[in-house]
């Protein structure tokens, strides 16, 4: 999977096309991404307690890493990601301005 967690995306499509966001969490197994701020769904959470309120809350669910792109952080502009080297100093390189990511 070539988006990390920690790295600058951008929505490609759906409702938040357009939109950044860091990546908080990876699912590799299921090729999706948790990004901040983006894809919020609302959460309906019952009282704990007598007398407490229920809420809603705001909550970022995962998107498939196809509807992501990762921005680079020298150009600032969603790039696609290449490699470069072999195994023990294989590296991300951004395809627009070739600089390491």
């Amino acid at each position: 999977m070539k988006i990390k967690k920690g790295d600058l995306v951008q929505m490609i499509t759906g409702k938040d096309k357009g939109k950044q966001g860091k990546v908080i969490k990876v699912i590799p197994k299921e090729n999706k991404v948790v990004v901040e701020g983006l894809n919020l769904v609302k959460k309906h959470q019952k009282p704990k307690r007598a007398g407490q309120k229920g809420q809603i809350i705001l909550m970022p669910r995962a998107v498939d890493a196809s509807n992501v792109m990762l921005v680079c952080p020298h150009c600032k502009r969603p790039t696609r990601v290449g490699y470069q080297g072999k195994r023990p100093n294989k590296v991300r390189i951004c395809k627009k301005c070739k600089s390491v990511i």
